[in-house]
């Protein structure tokens, strides 16, 4: 017979081995979490300075205290390199904007003002231009590349032969057609030896013009380049912040475009605000799922250049992926939208980009192949939004709860509802016939 003691000890030996179990679990969870959120960090080891960022480092800390000595370089006359040369040139920097038409130097030059980007907005009297591009590189600290992604690589090369010891910065967000290659990763490619980084946040330039409070982030490796990007283009409207994690901020400035794309169609169906902010999140998600299998911090989108930039250019009509969605949604091809925008819409090409590399990897990602099936597929938005909503359990954030769904799973969900319309649609035909021959 057993003693009450005896059954009080079995009892607290049960609930102190229950407690274990949840014990060893929550630590087993959180050190998934501590693990994926370090990942980006493994290897971060300083490496010997190259020749060309020991050349740059050297007048750092002067550069830092007195940001008038910067010698600045921006290549791109769009709407955001314009607008990031102005701020130099405002805040006192030596910066030169560079445009490859000659005429259109001369036009902004004389009117000090970009008729085709930002109409209506006076940039600095500081302001330099030109259209040689030796002259604009030589002698400069940072060059910044504001170019469309299509011509990121022909402007990287162009400059090789010009790099004495000046640090690049892309401002341009997006990947490279066909290789799947970020900007950073064609900096490394073409011009190894050069310190780089990279900037990214919600970064609307006619707001920046209007001097409306805004932020970005500058991701290097290099300690002195961020200080010295900071100097440069931080104002009391323009706040910039510092990050490690390139790869993150990166992919932040390029993913979001896919979203923007999305909360487009969906506006153009006038979807209410509980559908918007499903989108946001789960575009979230995705994102930071993508990024933490392709080495990025997934802490990382929680800052300015992943829910800050998703945020901002899926709630406005001023993003050129927006618009492009907007008029996807309204029945609109793509050929005809990209025309009817007269701007580069980095979204389109991303889109196909992730998907390919989602499928081959194995990475869930149902928004990215839903808006894939309607610009590549031509299937109805409305029809692959339904399928969507039908498909499968998940968990709500990301690298808290284990997944036991797939790429697979979700196309072969997407398959079968295909499918069964199809057979529907059959199904109503021959119903018809029948009763015609009635």
């Amino acid at each position: 017979m057993t003693s009450p003691n005896d059954s009080n000890k079995n009892n607290n030996s049960a609930n102190n081995e229950a407690g274990n179990n949840t014990s060893e679990k929550q630590n087993g969870m959180l050190a998934s979490i501590l693990e994926r959120a370090s990942k980006s960090g493994i290897g971060r080891k300083k490496s010997t300075r190259s020749p060309v960022e020991s050349a740059v480092a050297k007048d750092m800390a002067d550069i830092h205290s007195n940001p008038t000595k910067l010698r600045l370089a921006f290549l791109g006359g769009g709407s955001f390199g314009t607008a990031m040369a102005n701020l130099a040139a405002r805040n006192g920097c030596d910066a030169t904007l560079w445009v490859r038409n000659k005429r259109t130097v001369k036009a902004m030059a004389k009117t000090q003002t970009n008729k085709k980007y930002l109409p209506g907005y006076k940039l600095d009297d500081r302001l330099k231009y030109s259209h040689d591009l030796a002259a604009t590189v030589k002698d400069k600290d940072i060059i910044f590349i504001a170019v469309p992604g299509l011509a990121f690589r022909e402007t990287v090369k162009n400059i090789a032969p010009l790099i004495s010891g000046q640090s690049i910065v892309s401002l341009t967000k997006g990947m490279e057609k066909d290789t799947f290659a970020m900007m950073s990763d064609i900096i490394k490619e073409v011009l190894p030896e050069v310190n780089f980084g990279v900037m990214s946040g919600p970064n609307l330039a006619i707001e920046i013009m209007k001097n409306m409070p805004s932020a970005t982030v500058i991701a290097s490796e290099s300690e002195p380049l961020r200080h010295a990007v900071q100097a440069a283009l931080h104002s009391a409207f323009f706040r910039v912040f510092a990050s490690d994690d390139v790869r993150g901020v990166e992919l932040g400035g390029a993913l979001k475009n896919i979203y923007a794309i999305a909360m487009g169609m969906a506006a153009a169906y006038e979807v209410g605000e509980n559908t918007k902010a499903m989108i946001l999140t789960r575009a979230l998600a995705e994102m930071s799922r993508f990024g933490v299998e392709e080495g990025a911090n997934p802490l990382t989108f929680l800052g300015l250049s992943g829910v800050g930039d998703l945020y901002a250019t899926c709630s406005s009509e001023l993003s050129r992926n927006y618009r492009i969605g907007n008029m996807l949604g309204r029945g609109m091809s793509i050929d005809a939208a990209v025309k009817k925008l007269g701007q580069t819409a980095e979204g389109v090409n991303t889109i196909q980009q992730v998907h390919e590399k989602a499928t081959k990897a194995g990475i869930y990602m149902p928004i990215t192949h839903a808006l894939y099936a309607v610009i590549y597929e031509d299937k109805a938005a409305l029809g692959v939004a339904l399928h969507l909503m039908e498909a499968g359990f998940r968990s709500d954030v990301e690298f808290v709860m284990a997944h036991d769904h797939s790429n697979a799973a979700l196309t072969a969900h997407m398959k079968n509802s295909s499918n069964s319309a199809k057979d529907n649609t059959k199904d109503d035909a021959k119903s018809k016939n029948s009763d015609a021959d009635k």
